[in-house]
């Protein structure tokens, strides 16, 4: 298939302003609340304290203070947060750990699970049996039965146009929906992602089946670490057998109503009857990178979920080194607490066992990487920041409480 074409572009009131500040080192975790069964407007009153205890309380966590700039305040979603994607930090969140149905953004989980299995240029035939199951109504890149599509065509279907028939190909040639599912729900596990309930791998409505915005955002932490992951969910337009595809991401590839966000580079979108939209989304801006997570804004209006994930990110860059956490992105179970500080130069995209698993490109350093099988390899970054996508350095993290992103940007001239 043609190389795709990458192309780089980039509230409630608080209601605990004057909480006692608790430590963000995360305690043993509660055990997640079972979900409710029929959708609430209410968030529980006790939900996962994973990252710490002030993510497991309804309402608004902030740590005002004189310089501390405001919340927004028109912000309707059921649940968010803002975090610093290199340190972890919980800038500030909203029923972080409310347990919701996910919609497409649940992808991340998938891709972060499925993505390292199989090489980028392995090909596959569609069989009829692939596509079964596939919901009504889903959202499809156009998969062709009897028709040859390679592994990275078809990620970029997951990734670009959250394409369900994608999903449901990549899952059969994983060993099925199935095991897809249980391999997710490890992975989750793994990653300490506790709300989350798998129940079908695109996201796609399914009783029981929910996340939350603490969860996906780990999800999306974690999927960062994969250049493959960082190339696909930044990739703006490609070409899809005939035809051209462009990313759903409206921060990243523009709407009438909104525009390209400053620094944005990724990462997944989803929305669905029963979940809304929902929404998670990572930017750099003056060297620092945070995510955002939206899910269900109660305001219907076209695009909202951008427009909210916007202000956040705002916020956010004008909060962070100000603001004191309320929490933590807590790291996989797998971190060692006692691992050696790395040196300098060191990112976890020089791990040449991680980078063995991301297959065809993503074996690469990040900082090495050239174009191949039609990635540009500028990584997660693609973001722009003052017209150059910038290189961030992979600084010395201590893996128990900071878990590195790899090198995020490499210069490059925007196109």
């Amino acid at each position: 298939m043609p190389a795709p074409n990458t192309t780089v572009r980039r509230s409630l009131l608080v209601t605990s302003a004057t909480l006692l500040s608790l430590s963000v080192t995360a305690p043993a975790a509660l055990a997640a609340p079972t979900p409710s069964t029929s959708p609430t407007a209410t968030p529980p009153a006790r939900m996962s304290t994973v990252g710490g205890a002030r993510l497991g309380m309804p309402g608004t966590q902030v740590n005002l203070a004189p310089g501390v700039p405001v919340l927004p305040k028109d912000l309707t979603a059921r649940s968010w947060i803002v975090s610093d994607a290199e340190s972890g930090e919980v800038l500030a969140a909203h029923n972080a750990h409310w347990r919701l149905p996910p919609a497409s953004t649940l992808k991340m989980l998938f891709a972060d699970t499925v993505l390292p299995r199989f090489p980028r240029s392995t090909e596959h035939k569609v069989a009829a049996s692939d596509l079964k199951g596939v919901g009504v109504g889903s959202s499809v890149v156009g998969i062709k039965e009897g028709a040859t599509y390679s592994v990275h065509d078809l990620w970029l279907g997951v990734f670009l146009r959250s394409g369900n028939d994608a999903v449901h190909v990549l899952s059969q040639m994983n060993g099925g929906v199935k095991q897809t599912v249980q391999d997710m729900q490890d992975h989750a596990e793994e990653l300490q992602a506790l709300d989350t309930d798998v129940v079908s791998p695109d996201g796609y409505d399914a009783p029981g089946q929910v996340s939350s915005a603490y969860d996906l955002t780990l999800f999306a932490r974690s999927g960062l670490q994969k250049k493959d992951f960082r190339d696909y969910c930044s990739t703006v337009s490609a070409t899809f057998g005939s035809a051209e595809i462009r990313n759903t991401n409206r921060l990243l590839s523009g709407d009438t109503d909104v525009p390209v966000y400053q620094g944005i580079a990724g990462v997944k979108n989803g929305n669905t009857t029963h979940a809304g939209a929902t929404f998670t989304g990572v930017a750099e801006r003056n060297g620092k990178v945070l995510l955002v997570t939206v899910m269900n804004p109660e305001k219907h209006e076209h695009n909202e979920v951008y427009k909210e994930t916007a202000k956040l990110f705002d916020w956010g860059f004008q909060a962070v080194g100000k603001v004191n956490a309320v929490g933590e992105l807590v790291p996989p179970k797998s971190a060692s607490s006692t691992a050696p500080r790395p040196g300098p130069s060191t990112s976890a995209a020089q791990d040449p066992g991680q980078a063995a698993r991301t297959g065809g490109s993503g074996s690469k350093p990040v900082a090495s990487a050239t174009a191949a099988s039609g990635s540009s390899g500028v990584g997660i970054a693609l973001a722009v920041a003052g017209g150059l996508l910038v290189l961030l350095g992979g600084g010395a993290f201590l893996v128990n409480r900071r878990w590195p992103l790899p090198d995020l940007m490499r210069r490059r001239a925007r196109p």
